[in-house]
C-alpha cells in the first residue's frame, strides 16, 4: 500500500498545481481551466503505478489469459466481447508479456478519466483525490475490462450533456464491444437528460429501496433475464452483500446537491446529467447491499459522483466552504484507509515499482 499512499499523494499535489495555476474557462465565470502540465503528471502518475502492477482483483487472470492464449481470429469468433479480444490480438503482434496489455489498458482508462475530470470538475484536485479515495482507483484495478468500457463512456460525457444521442450511441456500442454491459447505458441515456429531481428522480430511489426489500423475487427474475450472458453464472453464487457504508459515500454528494440544487444549477448549467449519473450510481449501491454483483454497475455512474463532489463544496458560503473542503479530504482518506486497509487489505505488487 505504500505506493499507493505516495501516488494519493502525487497525484493530488499534481491536481491542486494544475488548479493553482489555471485560467477562466469559456464556459463561465465559475469554470476553470486547470494548467495542463500539472494535470498531465497526474494522469502519468495513475498509469504508471496501474499500469505496472500484476496483482489486485482479477489483473492476474487477465494476465495469465493473454499469457497462456493465442487470440487469433478463431479464438475472436467463438468468444464474448469482441473488441476486446481484437484489442488483445493487436497487442500481441507487439509482445506477449502481458504487463503491456495491463499498461495499455491503464494508459486508455486513466488518460480518459482524467481527461473529463479536467473538463468538468470544478476542483480538479478534489475530484482527483475523490476517485482515488472512494475506491474507484482500486476498483479500476479489479473490473479491468468493465472499468475500461466505463472510461470510454466517460469520455462521452459531452455527447451526453449536450444531447447529442447518436455520438453517444456509438461512444456506448463501442465500450460494449469491451464490455457488454455498457449497453444498459442505451435506455438509461433517456433518463439521465431529464431534469434532475424530477418525478423520475425519486421514482429510482423508491424502486432502488423496492428492490431491497423483494430482492429473492427480483434476482431470480433479472437473473433468469442474463442466464444467457457473461452475468449468467452468478445465479447461484452468494458474495454477500456490498459494505452499507458504500451506501453512505454515495448518499452525502446526492444529498448536499439536493439541498444546495438551485444554487448547483446556476453554477454547473449541465449538473442535471452530472446529479442524474450520481443518483443512479446510489440507487445501484443500494441494490447492491444485497449481492455485491450490482456495484459493479457503479462503474458506469460512479465517476459523475467524483465530478458532483468538486462542485458540491461550492454550494456553501464562501467563509465555510474551506472547512467543507477539508472536511471532505479527512473523511473520504478515513473511507480509504478502512476500506483498503482494513477491509480488503489491499497489497500492492509490482517487477519495476517496489518498496
Amino acid at each position: 500500500m505504500f505506493i499507493i499512499w505516495v501516488t494519493l499523494v502525487l497525484v493530488y499535489l499534481f491536481g491542486f498545481y494544475a488548479r493553482y495555476f489555471a485560467k477562466p474557462a469559456n464556459l463561465g465565470p465559475d469554470f476553470v481551466k486547470p494548467n495542463w502540465i500539472p494535470a498531465f503528471f497526474a494522469a502519468a502518475s495513475l498509469v504508471l503505478v496501474a499500469g505496472l502492477r500484476n496483482n489486485i482483483g482479477d489483473t492476474s487472470f487477465y494476465m495469465n489469459s493473454y499469457r497462456m492464449n493465442d487470440f487469433n481470429w478463431e479464438f475472436i469468433n467463438s468468444s464474448k466481447d469482441k473488441g476486446f479480444n481484437i484489442f488483445q490480438m493487436l497487442l500481441q503482434k507487439i509482445s506477449h508479456d502481458p504487463q503491456l496489455l495491463i499498461f495499455i489498458v491503464a494508459l486508455i482508462t486513466y488518460v480518459l478519466i482524467v481527461f473529463i475530470l479536467y473538463q468538468y470538475s470544478r476542483l480538479f484536485e478534489l475530484s482527483l483525490y475523490v476517485f482515488m479515495t472512494s475506491g474507484l482507483f482500486i476498483t479500476s484495478m479489479n473490473g479491468v475490462r468493465q472499468f475500461l468500457a466505463a472510461a470510454i463512456v466517460f469520455a462521452g460525457t459531452r455527447f451526453m450533456i449536450n444531447g447529442n444521442w447518436k455520438s453517444y450511441l456509438l461512444i456506448v456500442l463501442l465500450a460494449a464491444q469491451f464490455h457488454n454491459t455498457a449497453l444498459v447505458l442505451i435506455p438509461i441515456y433517456f433518463i439521465i437528460r431529464s431534469k434532475a429531481w424530477s418525478g423520475t428522480t425519486f421514482l429510482l430511489l423508491a424502486a432502488a429501496v423496492l428492490i431491497v426489500i423483494g430482492f429473492n423475487q427480483f434476482a431470480s427474475v433479472l437473473f433468469h433475464l442474463l442466464e444467457n450472458t457473461q452475468y449468467g453464472n452468478y445465479k447461484n453464487a452468494d458474495y454477500g452483500g456490498a459494505n452499507v457504508i458504500r451506501v453512505f459515500v454515495y448518499a452525502v454528494p446526492v444529498i448536499l446537491a439536493y439541498l444546495g440544487r438551485e444554487k448547483l444549477k446556476r453554477l454547473c448549467p449541465f449538473s442535471d446529467c452530472i446529479v442524474n449519473m450520481s443518483i443512479l450510481a446510489l440507487v445501484f449501491m443500494i441494490i447492491s447491499t444485497q449481492n455485491w454483483i450490482f456495484a459493479r454497475f457503479t462503474y458506469y455512474f460512479g465517476l459523475y459522483s467524483v465530478v458532483l463532489v468538486s462542485w458540491v463544496v461550492k454550494l456553501f458560503s464562501e467563509k465555510d466552504q474551506k472547512l467543507v473542503y477539508f472536511s471532505v479530504i479527512i473523511c473520504y482518506l478515513i473511507y480509504f484507509y478502512y476500506d483498503s486497509v482494513v477491509s480488503l487489505g489491499i497489497i500492492y505488487k509490482s517487477d519495476l515499482l517496489t518498496w
